[in-house]
């Protein structure tokens, strides 16, 4: 061997060793998947329905079976606006929240309209044992799952806005009507559906499906109106919402989630140019296993 060949062979080498250093490097930055429903049960979340007092979960609303979490009626005679809501026991401030749902079967008896094939997912939601026992909805920023019928001709888009006891802004303006579409495509019938939401305290959220931002708002804080028999102490109108509970919705139509997995962020919020490098990455990967 020449010298000229060893020179080359190890130059080679250490573009090699670089290259997987870099890619090390890469994966070593990105936060691992905490699930949040983990499979097995809800013992690490809190149920809140209408006209209950916080951790009663009335009919078995929130069940698991099959590895997946339920929302179902069976045990309720009538809907009678008994909307319920399943707070994960921690919060968080920034990070990615990705869900795996799909809506089946029929709304319950009582169920509005509206509620046909309507949940959603709360973000930045007060603590559960804040909320009074009549109180309808956490007041929170709803990321609004709908579903479509099996009409292709029909539209109703997912992962829009709604906004319980909250405003956000829009276009730095502020936006103070309660709920907004976003430009998704419909999804029709059974089929499940992955969401995720990129929420950064007070600063961004971004709904994201398929890899698309379907919506995107700024400045989430509390104020307006959208939810009823609330502790007037907790509603602090103009305050900002840094962080907060994530909540998931029983509104009369049954849905399946068989993932319910968060990404925190919250060690990256002072490194704009690397949280923004992670989410992208976070965003253009698969659910883990």
């Amino acid at each position: 061997m020449n010298l000229k060949t060893i020179v080359w062979s190890a130059l080679a080498t250490v573009s090699i060793l670089s290259c997987s250093t870099q890619k090390g490097a890469v994966d070593s930055d990105e936060p691992k998947a905490i699930q949040l429903f983990n499979g097995k049960d809800i013992k690490n979340w809190t149920p809140k329905i209408r006209n209950y007092e916080t951790g009663v979960n009335f009919g078995n609303t929130f069940r698991v079976e099959d590895g997946m979490l339920k929302v179902r009626y069976d045990q309720y005679d009538e809907f009678n606006q008994q909307y319920g809501h399943l707070a994960f026991n921690t919060p968080y401030s920034y990070y990615v929240l990705r869900l795996e749902y799909r809506f089946i079967g029929e709304q319950t008896k009582g169920g509005e309209g509206w509620a046909w094939r309507n949940s959603g997912a709360m973000l930045h939601g007060q603590s559960p044992q804040s909320m009074l026992k009549n109180q309808d909805f956490p007041i929170s920023i709803e990321a609004q799952l709908l579903g479509g019928d099996n009409n292709p001709e029909s539209t109703r888009t997912t992962s829009n806005l709604c906004t319980p006891g909250t405003n956000v802004f829009m276009n730095d303006q502020l936006f103070t009507p309660h709920c907004i579409n976003s430009k998704s495509k419909t999804y029709h019938g059974d089929q499940w559906v992955t969401a995720e939401f990129v929420v950064l305290g007070d600063s961004v959220i971004k709904h994201v499906l398929e890899g698309e931002t379907v919506i995107s708002y700024s400045k989430p804080q509390i104020g307006g109106s959208n939810v009823l028999n609330h502790d007037p102490k907790v509603k602090n109108d103009g305050q900002s919402l840094t962080s907060g509970y994530i909540y998931l919705q029983s509104e009369s139509h049954p849905i399946d989630f068989r993932k319910v997995e968060l990404y925190d962020l919250a060690a990256y919020k002072k490194q704009p140019e690397k949280l923004d490098r992670i989410i992208q990455q976070i965003l253009h990967k698969k659910s883990s296993n």
